[in-house]
């Protein structure tokens, strides 16, 4: 009887860690395929491979979780401590660590308490960054030519727009059709804005002037789309003034603080975006009623003053008429004034000339000068002579017309003046031809191999001098300068590589080194 526990024992099979290992793995995977389990997120990771690792507990217990990649993308919310959730998927075991986990498929708020608190900490985080200052907030076009509204094509809320848009003041209006509801409303929603705002001005489709995002009522989970950070991050970086009209006057979402106006109802945006074209064209007529009595009334004043000048100034005919006069009368005593001075001139100049000596006096007063010179000279001798000569040089100059003189003086002057341009011209050319070989040192230098040098680079050559190109011309032992910027040093090639690593290749460490 004692030998039977042992012999049991003998008959167990022999298992590996391993064995044992997917068996259990097998075993819990069977038994737990498929369940849901509500807790508490602690320690979310987001791994650089794109899964999602962390904790889901509560008071009792503690329940490690992995979400991969593909499942993690399309996770309706993201994972953040301390946020209660309930996740779908699947119990299965760890080998590598003899631990149970749960793999995520699908993951969701636990309850609209839940859904608050996620939503209050998602506003004071976007609250922090500035999203919803009021001095990024752009005024509302008063007269929109475009607009564009981001809604679904199908309901009710895009007919109400376009019933209030054709009341009030007909326009062109864009629609950008999007889910407002499920898990691919928050991206559409995103693009629909960003699409608009990429719009070019002059493009075939024209840019909205404003922008109206709206949706009907509904439960915090129908309006959850709006909350997303994706959505509010889009509807703050629109460059074109938004509107947003998201569910009922109570219904609040976190698009309505990043928009520049926000909207009761769909109904209330179309209000807000456009004027009564009635009260406008009222409004014009009352103005142009105004005007118009205005401008007769001015003119009615403008009239009675000119009458009254009219009055205080007399016939206008008979004052220039006067005028005319007056000036008939001084233009015959300037006339006889002026012929009484010339008279008296002209009496002047003859009274000057009478005065004057004729010119044949002149010259035969000289010419009897001369000869008695000449007399003198002939008697006195070689000395009298020369002073004879110099007064015959004073005479001739006295002789002199006086129009050769001024237009010597004149040749002399403008010869000077010509030397003085042709100074200054050689002076310009000598400075443009210094600039142009300045400017042409300083592009030689730029491409010189010295500036490179001097960015950290270096210039191998062999031991003849020859600037090495490539790896391939070298060879084991050979000996070679390298020349830095600061000066030279020489070395010996090694071992050289197979073959010559270019970009894209294995990595340094993989190859031989060249040097």
């Amino acid at each position: 009887m004692q030998d039977r526990p042992t012999k049991l024992l003998d008959n167990l099979p022999e298992l590996s860690v391993s064995e044992l290992s997917n068996q259990v793995k097998r075993t819990v995977e069977t038994s737990f395929d498929r369940v849901r389990v509500r807790g508490e997120i602690s320690r979310p990771s987001h791994a650089s491979s794109g899964h999602i690792y962390l904790t889901l507990k509560d008071d009792k217990a503690v329940l490690d979780a992995v979400c991969w990649r593909g499942n993690a993308q399309r996770l309706s919310i993201r994972p953040e401590e301390g946020m209660e959730v309930i996740c779908t998927g699947k119990i299965t075991t760890y080998p590598g660590r003899s631990k149970y986990q749960m793999v995520i498929e699908q993951m969701e708020l636990a309850g609209e308490g839940a859904l608050l608190k996620l939503l209050e900490d998602r506003r004071r985080r976007l609250a922090e960054e500035g999203l919803f200052d009021e001095q990024h907030k752009r005024p509302l076009p008063y007269l929109p030519r475009v607009i564009g509204v981001v809604t679904s094509p199908t309901g009710a809320v895009i007919r109400d727009i376009l019933h209030r848009l054709t009341d009030r003041f007909p326009v062109h209006v864009l629609v950008w059709p999007v889910l407002v509801q499920g898990d691919a409303a928050k991206t559409q929603i995103a693009a629909a804005i960003e699409g608009f705002n990429a719009l070019a001005e002059d493009g075939p489709v024209p840019r909205p002037d404003l922008l109206i995002v709206a949706r009907g009522g509904g439960s915090l989970e129908d309006l959850w789309a709006f909350n997303e950070e994706e959505v509010v991050r889009a509807a703050a970086a629109s460059q074109i003034p938004l509107i947003s009209a998201v569910g009922h006057e109570t219904d609040t979402t976190l698009i309505d603080f990043a928009s520049d106006y926000r909207a009761p109802t769909p109904t209330a945006a179309a209000e807000v975006a456009v004027p009564v074209r009635v009260e406008l064209l009222a409004q014009v007529m009352d103005d142009e009623g105004r005007l118009f009595n205005a401008i007769s009334r001015n003119l009615g004043e403008a009239r009675t003053r000119l009458e009254g000048y009219a009055r205080g100034l007399g016939d206008p005919r008979s004052l220039i008429e006067t005028r005319a006069q007056t000036v008939d009368y001084l233009d015959q005593r300037m006339r006889a004034a002026v012929m009484r001075d010339l008279d008296q001139r002209a009496l002047q100049v003859a009274r000057l000339a009478d005065r004057l000596p004729r010119p044949e006096t002149q010259l035969a007063k000289v010419f009897g000068n001369l000869a008695v010179i000449e007399q003198r000279l002939t008697s006195v001798g070689d000395r009298r002579l020369e002073r004879g000569q110099t007064l015959l040089d004073r005479a001739a100059t006295q002789l002199r017309p006086e129009p050769i003189a001024r237009a010597a003086r004149q040749a002399a002057v403008d010869l000077h003046r010509s030397g003085d341009r042709l100074e200054g011209a050689v002076d310009r050319v000598i400075s443009d031809i210094t600039i142009k070989l300045g400017g042409l040192d300083d592009l030689l230098r730029s491409g010189s191999f010295e500036r490179t040098l001097e960015r950290g680079f270096a210039l191998v050559r062999d031991d003849a001098g020859v600037p090495v190109m490539a790896a391939s011309e070298t060879k084991s032992g050979q000996p070679v300068t390298l020349q830095f910027r600061d000066g030279e040093a020489t070395a010996v090639i090694g071992a050289r590589s197979k073959r010559v690593r270019s970009r894209g290749d294995a990595p340094p460490e993989a190859q031989e080194t060249l040097f």
